[in-house]
């Protein structure tokens, strides 16, 4: 397997197909699960935000949202291990992608979710957006790649209506930069932020540009299992990362997973 400049296995191409069959018959034999872990963090980041801000129906902009993962589960309640027999099972090959969407549909119309929030998804894959809209995981989406330009003018107004933003496991290759054109979007108007970041990743850019706009982070406690790694090579690169910048990876990335750290960043004014 390819490594990436970061030391990890390349996994891009599975973040451009039709549908999600790739995405997650790869990632299930990584045991991938960070968005499971997450769901109940960002539920309550929701809810507390409801009530803070008087807000019914807050929009949630997911940051790297790839097929609307962080929507399932969170909106519909839906599990990993669901999504894994669903995409990744032993039938899933003979499902086509109109079948799939079909299914999915069928899902959303059935499962009693969380009404009270909408998710609006950014990614550079117009392949994944696509899907996870017509599945009905996404209410909307933002097809822009914002590390290397700007929104559009209606993009803006989309990332304008944001109340919250987070994401797992997509910053590191996301940047400060990102994060300050989703801030500068709002204007005066700053959502409240939820990041799930591997350990091999420092923080302190995107920190400091959230406090250059207002905002106080802190991190909440605990270490959050991302995946196990896939190669010995790609273990011994991220260990040599870890290294260089400072982090101590025994009884963690020693033992074969990925580690991520949960960041929560409010405007200082709340």
């Amino acid at each position: 397997m390819r490594v990436d400049t970061t030391g990890k296995i390349s996994l891009g191409h599975i973040y451009t197909r039709p549908d999600p069959r790739a995405y997650f018959s790869t990632l299930r034999d990584l045991d991938y699960n960070i968005p499971e872990l997450a769901k109940p963090h960002f539920r309550g980041l929701i809810a507390e935000y409801r009530e803070a801000h008087r807000v019914p129906v807050p929009t949630v902009l997911d940051i790297g949202c790839s097929y609307g993962i962080n929507a399932a589960l969170v909106k519909y309640g839906i599990t990993m291990g669901d999504l894994y027999d669903r995409y990744g099972g032993r039938d899933a090959h003979r499902h086509t992608r109109g079948t799939l969407l079909a299914r999915d549909r069928e899902l959303v119309r059935s499962v009693e979710g969380e009404k009270r929030v909408r998710f609006l998804g950014l990614d550079a894959s117009e392949e994944a957006l696509s899907y996870a809209l017509e599945a009905g995981f996404l209410d909307g989406a933002v097809h822009a790649d914002l590390e290397n330009g700007d929104p559009t003018d209606e993009q803006r107004a989309q990332l304008a209506g944001t109340d919250l933003v987070i994401s797992t496991g997509c910053l590191g290759y996301v940047t400060e930069r990102t994060i300050s054109r989703v801030v500068g979007a709002h204007g005066r108007r700053r959502p409240w932020m939820a990041h799930f970041v591997l350990r091999m990743f420092p923080f302190d850019a995107v920190a400091e540009t959230l406090a250059a706009a207002g905002y106080e982070t802190v991190r909440r406690g605990g270490l959050f299992r991302q995946r196990r790694f896939a190669t010995p090579e790609e273990q011994s690169l991220v260990l040599d990362r870890l290294a260089d910048v400072g982090v101590d990876p025994s009884g963690l990335e020693t033992g074969g997973w990925f580690y991520a750290r949960l960041y929560i960043s409010r405007p200082t004014d709340k």
